[in-house]
């Protein structure tokens, strides 16, 4: 397995565009996936900031 990794990292050594654009790719992958979760979390999955959520109410005019 360690001559696996040496061969993959010699590889992506001798071609400097291919590893630059592979790690441009994950990082935005990343990104994009840790801020829609933080989103996500925000606005569907946290709790309402009242004690009592269930007894709010609209009003009509």
């Amino acid at each position: 397995m360690a001559h696996d990794l040496r061969d993959a990292l010699r590889s992506l050594w001798r071609s400097p565009g291919f590893t630059a654009v592979s790690v441009l790719t994950l990082s935005l992958g990343l990104g994009a996936t840790v801020g829609i979760s933080a989103v996500v979390y925000g606005v569907v999955l946290s709790p309402l900031p009242f004690a009592e959520p269930a007894e709010l109410v609209t009003p009509r005019f």
